[in-house]
């Protein structure tokens, strides 16, 4: 079987490819993926890889907002993104990334995303750049600095042109990682 790529909105996948997208997402994060985690993907654009070991490779694109000197940015936020253990290494995360990036470039102000220190050099080989600046969130309690956060924020300037670094981001609020 040849390796197929399938990009559609969270409302056209089929029940089964749910399933399988969350149990490789489990497997991937060795059983660290929450539920939280796991409602941050649905809603948005899912990229997915399969061959004939069955579903390789999953990413999602979904929108948030989020402000920066003043002005709130629809951002595509990457989440969700895991390959199968036996095909990393052979380029499928880089062909959900360039599909989720072609999206986020054409469709959104701003790319954004959330990055361990070992999965940033991924990114940034990619030209996401991480953001120097101050990361915080508009909760229900009012705006709050998320210095956890500072450092392991990647953005992708798209329709919005380059941001200031000085600037701050201030992103949407949810339930669970904010970022």
């Amino acid at each position: 079987m040849a390796i197929r790529m399938r990009t559609a909105h969270t409302a056209a996948l089929e029940a089964a490819e749910l399933r399988d997208a969350r149990a490789l997402l489990d497997a991937a994060f060795d059983g660290d993926f929450s539920a939280e985690d796991w409602d941050h993907g649905l809603g948005g654009m899912h990229v997915l890889i399969r061959d004939a070991g069955g579903l390789a490779a999953h990413g999602a694109l979904v929108m948030r907002r989020v402000r920066h000197r003043g002005r709130w940015l629809r951002t595509g936020y990457v989440e969700a993104v895991a390959v199968r253990a036996d095909v990393r290494r052979t380029g499928l995360g880089g062909r959900v990334m360039a599909e989720l990036e072609r999206l986020a470039d054409r469709a959104y102000d701003l790319g954004a995303l959330a990055a361990s220190e070992d999965g940033g050099a991924l990114y940034t080989a990619r030209g996401w750049q991480r953001w120097p600046g101050q990361v915080h969130a508009l909760s229900p309690d009012g705006i709050v600095r998320l210095r956890e956060e500072e450092g392991g924020v990647y953005v992708r300037p798209a329709l919005a042109g380059p941001l200031d670094p000085d600037g701050e981001l201030v992103f949407d609020w949810r339930d669970g990682d904010i970022t």
